[in-house]
């Protein structure tokens, strides 16, 4: 009898395995939320690790460096200004100083933590963000465009806000009939893809707040799922089928009529988180309560979704954070991390593919998104799209410290350091504000103008007064693009309305 040995598909990481971080490197004592929302629970960057913990009387999560470890203090000061539990956090991908947090107080809040971490308890942010009726629970920066965060509550209602003016820019309130499970942008930030209670899969743009795409019943069960755009436009999803096993599809945007591919895994009942790389085009199943990490690779070639491994330790995750490529250890070829949450501890846990060699392994490290965005909100908000601008990793990654740049660089009152308290009523009140009207808008504009203040400098001479005018009117002229932005997208959309409105009177529709 002869056997003919099968033909083994070729990858670079189909050996890649993960290895917990001994115990010394961990944060010990850290007192996880106890939340039931099916989140994270945890946000890493290069700088630093945050995590949702425990606390009586309002919504508190964790901020430390990446490179802390050991117990931590009871006495460890935390961001700590919501009124209820906090749902979600999410690094900027643009400032690693800069993490958005939403919360069940119906609020969204975005901070900016100092380089080195917390020295006092933080309770006042930047720019608080409110217009949900119903508790946040889901948060997604756009990957391109600086100071856009989509949020999403369950009053079943999409948000994309301008961070920077703390103005809401888009509203989508129709969209969805349900709760809403996960958002995920697309690689250049022209479209989202969300998942719903009512188990359909929806393709939106959310500029038009026109539904590009509907498919009904991704999953036939009825637990939660989720669902993440991958690199090449393709969607990956997770949910239940009607037997109560845990499955993992693939669909073509262009065509969502049937999937592309189907695995089938257990029959935990834990909501599987899919973390994406889209460097290796690799996808990683993190199930809230399981003892297991599975990694996947995504190809062009059928089967299309391939099996690699899976990493399993004797003690269930609450949660998980992912780090992005800019943060991980490129000389011990490593190619994820992940910090898994215990009731009690952060494991740190690395994904490595295996080599002899000590060079930098370019193959593994194609250029990632950097830091720097590809447009500035108006940009977007005027019709814009740009690809991610990329960086190399050779040498390594070291994360700059704080520009301190003008996050809100739109709006000078927000961002000013003495405004104290009256800065944070003033961005809670433009963010209850609906999208200006051209009108309001610019009317707006008339009463945020700073007014000049003197200063102990200018009795020296007048060196410094035409510096402060000229600063005065760059930032004027730059509230002043923004609002032209606004007015060109709310036109675009008010003609879009209005042709909609003729198609039903006319009975197209």
């Amino acid at each position: 009898m002869s056997f003919r040995r099968g033909v083994v598909r070729q990858s670079k990481f189909r050996h890649v395995f993960a290895q917990a971080w001994k115990a010394e490197h961990c944060l010990d004592d850290v007192r996880v939320s106890r939340v039931t929302w099916d989140g994270p629970l945890c946000a890493v960057n290069p700088k630093f690790i945050a995590v949702i913990i425990e606390a009586g009387g309002g919504g508190t999560f964790l901020v430390v460096p990446i490179g802390k470890s050991g117990r931590i203090d009871q006495s460890c000061p935390t961001v700590c200004g919501h009124a209820a539990p906090v749902l979600d956090i999410q690094w900027c991908p643009h400032d690693d100083n800069i993490i958005a947090s939403a919360s069940e107080d119906c609020t969204v809040k975005v901070w900016q933590i100092p380089d080195g971490g917390l020295t006092s308890p933080m309770t006042d942010p930047i720019v608080t963000l409110e217009g949900h009726s119903k508790r946040v629970g889901i948060l997604a920066w756009h990957p391109c465009a600086f100071n856009i965060l989509l949020t999403a509550g369950c009053d079943n209602v999409v948000f994309v806000w301008n961070v920077g003016t703390g103005e809401l820019v888009y509203q989508l309130a129709d969209a969805h009939p349900d709760l809403i499970y996960s958002v995920s942008w697309n690689k250049d930030g022209s479209a989202v893809c969300t998942v719903c209670k009512d188990k359909a899969l929806r393709i939106i743009d959310p500029r038009r707040g026109a539904v590009l795409k509907v498919r009904e019943k991704v999953h036939d069960g009825t637990r939660p799922m989720r669902a993440v755009f991958l690199a090449d436009g393709k969607i990956l999803t997770t949910g239940f089928s009607r037997m109560s096993e845990r499955q993992l599809a693939l669909w073509d945007a262009k065509d969502l009529s049937e999937p592309m591919a189907v695995q089938e895994m257990d029959t935990s009942n834990g909501v599987l988180l899919p973390f994406y790389d889209p460097d290796t085009n690799m996808v990683y199943l993190c199930g809230k309560g399981d003892c297991t990490i599975r990694y996947f690779e995504v190809t062009d070639e059928s089967p299309y979704v391939h099996f690699l491994s899976l990493y399993s330790s004797k003690e269930p995750q609450r949660g998980a954070g992912f780090l992005c490529k800019r943060g991980v250890d490129v000389n011990k070829c490593e190619i994820a991390r992940f910090y898994k949450l215990h009731e009690r501890k952060v494991e740190p846990i690395s994904m490595t593919v295996p080599r002899k060699s000590d060079l930098f392994q370019g193959d593994l490290y194609p250029d990632t998104a950097g830091l720097e965005p590809a447009l500035l909100a108006d940009e977007w908000i005027a019709g814009q799209d740009a690809a991610p601008l990329l960086i190399s990793l050779s040498g390594g990654y070291a994360a700059p410290p704080s520009k301190h740049r003008d996050t809100l660089r739109s709006k000078p009152k927000l961002s000013s350091q003495d405004s104290g308290a009256g800065g944070a009523a003033t961005a809670a009140t433009a963010a209850a504000a609906p999208t200006p009207t051209p009108i309001s808008a610019a009317k707006e504009v008339e009463e945020e103008t700073p007014q000049p203040r003197a200063t102990a400098r200018e009795t020296d001479g007048n060196t410094e007064r035409p510096r402060r005018e000229d600063e005065m009117l760059s930032e004027l002229l730059a509230e002043m693009k923004a609002l032209r932005a606004v007015v060109l997208a709310q036109n675009q959309r008010i003609e879009l309305l209005e042709r909609q409105l003729t198609r039903i009177e006319d009975g197209d529709v």
